[in-house]
């Protein structure tokens, strides 16, 4: 198969490597579109990727929710190929009305929002405000937090991408006002003003940057779960979770998708295709 590898001194390519086989609790996918991430921009040497929509090609002998044939979408070691290995417990059915790109675009930077807001106890009637709202996981937590009963959503983000937040359902703002909650995707100076946001400091959460807890805030680390994914495939379906998507690139060119995540002037997400 084909994969794009990350080699010691950081960069791509694309080789030929052999097809992986499924373990026993492991699907095997054929890839339609791998979501990129920022996390990929500093992963260890491989095959990068930790976003994946597919097609089941086969399946371990303990896989009991997926057969040969079902559309998938999970969160995957080495997405950058033309086929992965991805353990049942971080994949689910691929959402029906979300293309397959659209698809891969989700698992990691909409399970990233949800477990954020989860972790805050977002609610009925609480103000939200979103850091990097036009983001990945920024535009993505907009929604799903509407979608947790939010009464409102603020964001932060580039002036050119506040009639996006609009669209979304956010507010957007440069100077924020006192909150419920805040969320914390981008680390450095964002993690400090999460804290001065809220009134409850275990209410201000950060997915990257693990010294907030040293103030009272929260670290959510992203985790791979099937539930999530069940849950967030149900929002796509019932057409609550829409999908920003920045650009779409041949997998040869995702050396050329990292350069572009890297200026930080992505909305949304991009996606890779074999």
């Amino acid at each position: 198969m084909k994969a794009i590898t990350l080699t010691a001194d950081h960069h791509l390519a694309l080789q030929d490597l052999p097809d992986p086989r499924p373990a026993p609790d492991q699907l095997l996918l054929e890839i339609r579109a791998a979501g990129v991430d920022r996390a990929d921009l500093e992963g260890p040497e491989g095959v990068p990727g930790r976003e994946v929509a597919g097609v089941v090609v086969a399946r371990g002998p303990e896989v009991t929710a997926f057969v040969v044939g079902d559309e998938v979408y999970a969160w995957a070691d080495g997405a950058y190929a033309e086929r992965v290995t991805v353990p049942e417990r971080a994949a689910a059915h691929k959402p029906a009305g979300l293309t397959f790109v659209e698809a891969a675009a989700v698992p990691r930077a909409a399970a990233t929002a949800l477990q954020a807001l989860r972790a805050a106890g977002t609610g009925e009637g609480d103000v939200v405000l979103v850091h990097d709202a036009a983001s990945g996981p920024g535009h993505f937590a907009v929604q799903i937090a509407r979608a947790l009963g939010a009464e409102r959503v603020l964001g932060t983000a580039p002036p050119e991408d506040h009639d996006f937040l609009r669209e979304l359902g956010a507010e957007p703002v440069i100077a924020p006002e006192p909150v419920d909650v805040a969320v914390d995707f981008a680390g450095g100076d964002t993690t400090a003003a999460v804290l001065r946001e809220v009134t409850d400091p275990p209410r201000a959460v950060s997915t990257v940057n693990p010294a907030i807890t040293a103030a009272g805030g929260r670290y959510v680390p992203p985790t791979p779960s099937a539930a999530d994914l069940r849950w967030l495939a149900d929002l796509a379906d019932r057409g609550l979770l829409r999908v920003a998507l920045h650009r779409e690139l041949p997998l040869a060119e995702a050396a050329d998708a990292h350069r572009l995540l890297g200026t930080g002037n992505v909305r949304g997400k991009l996606v890779l295709t074999p």
